[in-house]
């Protein structure tokens, strides 16, 4: 099995490496918190002690390189990428794609790049926070652009199904249009509902229950990582939010004029009834041959569709979707 270097040992990053690691790979990292390095270090992980030992290493045994910075780093770390390891093996797990897209054809376009990003996380952040199960069942995008590679496609997808994950196949632009609404616009609704919150003092601290504290989770995570994420994300956020915007003020004017509020919490729980039978309908087992001229579309098309990459045996990826309403 390829080995696995991973850079940052994060919640994400320190369970990507886990996970390979309990996958059978071998695996080693970097990370600049000495914490996390004394952690790992005692986990019985090795940590090397600079982004170019890592790299070099890397080099050395054609392994996958992992950038599993925030995405202010990531042009820093692609800097190093092309000075020690220009021609290796690349992915991340960065929760914007488009930027992360950019700047490897930018600065390291002899890298062998497919992006990814697991869709699993906590509230808390750091080594201690990370698993080898984080991302059981989870779904993990690999990225499919007209410039991939699909040899270098398929090494990524390996890895995720490796650690747990299925894989949805996607572009950078239809990513990040889609964890707009699902991922980044919650981060920006539950900062509202948070402060809005404890605006009201003492007494609607103490009253705060389930619906509270399910919604404003996610605000509890580190500022630095939601910051970069979502203003990361800025266009695609923007709309996002105009559209709930929208939504709050079509809410506001009937509970002002009618008193009503039903026509809103009506479309919730259809919204949120769609998420449920999403995840009940019946699936459909279907293969994709990785040699075929039109993979990579198919691919998209796949994850466009909902669908998903559970196994790779030889040039044949198992994919199921889900089947259409009747």
């Amino acid at each position: 099995m390829r080995p696995v270097c991973v850079i940052g040992l994060g919640l994400i990053g320190g369970s990507v490496l886990r996970a390979a690691h309990a996958a059978g790979r071998a695996v080693w990292g970097f990370t600049d918190g000495a914490a996390d390095v004394s952690a790992a270090e005692s986990a019985g992980y090795e940590i090397t002690a600079s982004v170019d030992d890592a790299l070099a290493k890397a080099v050395a045994e054609d392994a996958i390189v992992v950038l599993a910075v925030p995405l202010p780093a990531i042009g820093q770390i692609l800097a190093r990428v092309t000075a020690i390891a220009p021609e290796c093996l690349l992915t991340d797990v960065v929760s914007v794609k488009g930027p992360v897209v950019s700047s490897v054809r930018k600065l390291a376009p002899a890298a062998r790049f497919a992006g990814g990003h697991p869709m699993a996380g906590a509230a808390e952040s750091g080594w201690a926070a990370g698993s080898a199960s984080l991302f059981d069942k989870a779904a993990w995008v690999i990225t499919v652009e007209p410039d991939t590679s699909v040899d270098t496609w398929r090494i990524m997808a390996e890895l995720a199904l490796d650690c747990g994950a299925h894989v949805v196949p996607t572009t950078a632009d239809e990513h990040d249009a889609a964890v707009a609404r699902v991922s980044h616009l919650p981060h920006v609704l539950a900062a509202v509902l948070a402060a809005t919150g404890a605006d009201g003092g003492p007494l609607a601290m103490a009253l705060a229950a389930g619906s509270f504290t399910d919604g404003t989770r996610v605000a509890g995570a580190r500022l630095d990582l939601i910051l970069a994420m979502c203003e990361g994300n800025r266009a695609e956020l923007l709309a996002a939010v105009d559209e709930a915007l929208g939504k709050l003020g079509a809410a506001r004017g009937a509970l002002a004029s009618t008193g009503s509020l039903r026509a809103t919490i009506h479309s919730g729980n259809l919204g949120r009834a769609t998420l449920t039978e999403h995840r009940r309908r019946p699936r459909t087992s279907a293969m994709i041959d990785l040699t075929s001229p039109d993979a990579l579309e198919a691919l998209r098309i796949l994850g466009e569709r909902g669908g998903r990459v559970l196994s790779i045996a030889g040039d044949i990826a198992q994919v199921d979707v889900p089947e259409a309403q009747p």
